[in-house]
């Protein structure tokens, strides 16, 4: 089985742009069926990084429901490898700061087989350094990465 896991700026934008929680709460229903299921799930460091303002989204991901399904229970070895290789191993600490969690994400997705990475993020072959997007670094590592809609369209997602 194929383990989808879920960069932070999947939910935010999700939220943000699309399916708010207090107006399309079907999304959200079977975004957390998803995840109990153990076809979602986001490392710890990444469901931390989701920092939303006080307000629908922010309460949903308090629910322990929520973060027990979603948060995938494992520690996340690598991330120096992800940095070293798929950045470069001698950022800077300004650098550091700008790659942020990512390669937390990236590290979690080469820790088994069968797993992709879901992201807003669009591939920009040409960035170096701290500038890579996670789908250029994910695909360093020969790592599948999808945006969220596409996602969508592969679990079969839709609103009644």
């Amino acid at each position: 089985m194929t383990l989808y896991l879920l960069d932070a700026n999947v939910l935010i934008r999700a939220h943000e742009d699309f399916y708010p929680v207090d107006r399309i709460p079907q999304f959200w229903i079977w975004l957390l069926q998803q995840a109990e299921s153990g076809v979602i799930k986001m490392p710890r460091v990444i469901f931390d990084e989701v920092t939303p303002p006080p307000g629908p989204l922010a309460d949903w991901l308090k629910r322990p429901d929520v973060k027990d399904a979603l948060v995938l229970d494992e520690p996340t070895s690598g991330v120096n490898h992800v940095i070293d290789h798929g950045y470069a191993p001698d950022l800077n600490d300004v650098e550091i700061v700008k790659v942020g969690k990512d390669p937390f994400l990236i590290a979690a997705a080469l820790a088994g087989s069968d797993r992709v990475v879901v992201t807003r993020e669009v591939s920009k072959p040409s960035m170096t350094r701290a500038n890579r997007k996670v789908p250029d670094v994910c695909a360093t590592f020969g790592i599948v990465s999808i945006s969220d809609f596409r996602l969508y369209s592969i679990l079969n997602f839709s609103i009644p």
